[in-house]
């Protein structure tokens, strides 16, 4: 007897699955000063300044693995909560933010080591996370962008947010409980999600910061977005933008943010970052050793 079916080994194919929302490409917030954001997210964080887009003085592109920071240049803007990046070395991280503390004097930078990585603040508010690679919590990625984490009033229905996504754009949301307790999710393509936790703080008025995320199914949600008076700019053939999550059964706002929504046809989609190796320097350089890898290799 073939004993073949017994020795094949079972996976968990629902792993593999990525709903409708397939990339988290970018969070765009205003500053008001290129130089302090070289050194800050740059000099500091030893992330890369894209050098073949938005090279100029009215805004810069940083780049993080296959995600971005997108920075125009205005007043600032500061995002309700926490990006959470991953990057390959929080050690030389920590020299590195040691160094421009100086140069971000009278700023709202601020650093401190945890023991779940690194908090940071931008010299604009900005709260970023950082984490040393963890293929567990944050699949293969050496350098990325994993997360972004919203803060949103106590009392806020978590349930209903995870249906928003779930229902109108087609993800994969739900609600979980880790150890800083409960919070809503919905997955944002390979390895990157969108989470929402209570914050009993007061929260700040919104000031038009934005995500942008890529869906495979593009017309569908526009059409459910449309039905309900959400569509706040039609941007071009490939590109649209909302700004409210609301209750699927009430149309009630739950929480503001703006998503700026792209198809895979979008001439942008899957772009190839140029990411630099930060350990890189002209006393201590290896040839060769230039370009980050923003993988973990096979294993």
């Amino acid at each position: 007897m073939n004993d073949m079916a017994t020795s094949t080994p079972t996976y968990d194919r629902t792993v593999e699955d990525l709903g409708n929302i397939v990339e988290l490409g970018h969070v765009n917030v205003t500053v008001p000063d290129q130089r302090l954001a070289t050194i800050f997210y740059v000099s500091g964080l030893g992330l890369t300044r894209d050098p073949y887009l938005m090279t100029g003085l009215e805004n810069m592109w940083i780049n993080i693995g296959r995600a971005q920071f997108h920075l125009p240049a205005r007043a600032p803007q500061v995002v309700r909560g926490t990006t959470g990046l991953v990057i390959p070395d929080t050690e030389a991280l920590l020299a590195r933010l040691a160094r421009v503390q100086k140069d971000l004097a009278g700023t709202k930078f601020s650093f401190r080591e945890t023991n779940d990585g690194v908090e940071t603040t931008c010299p604009w508010g900005n709260r970023i996370r950082l984490h040393a690679p963890d293929a567990e919590r944050f699949g293969r990625i050496t350098l990325g962008m994993p997360y972004v984490e919203c803060d949103i009033p106590k009392g806020t229905d978590l349930a209903a947010i995870a249906r928003f996504y779930r229902e109108i754009l087609g993800g994969i949301a739900g609600v979980t409980k880790d150890g800083r307790g409960k919070h809503a999710w919905a997955i944002l393509g390979d390895g990157n999600k969108i989470l929402f936790r209570e914050t009993a703080a007061a929260l700040p008025a919104y000031d038009g910061h934005h995500i942008q995320i890529t869906l495979a199914d593009f017309s569908g949600p526009h059409k459910k977005l449309l039905e309900r008076g959400l569509i706040t700019e039609e941007s071009d053939q490939h590109q649209y933008r909302f700004n409210d999550i609301v209750d699927t059964k009430t149309n009630k706002v739950l929480f503001t943010i703006e998503h700026e929504v792209r198809s895979m046809r979008h001439p942008l989609f899957a772009r190839q970052l140029v990411n630099r190796n930060a350990a890189q320097t002209n006393r201590a350089y290896a040839p060769e050793w230039d370009s980050a890898r923003w993988a973990m290799p096979a294993s």
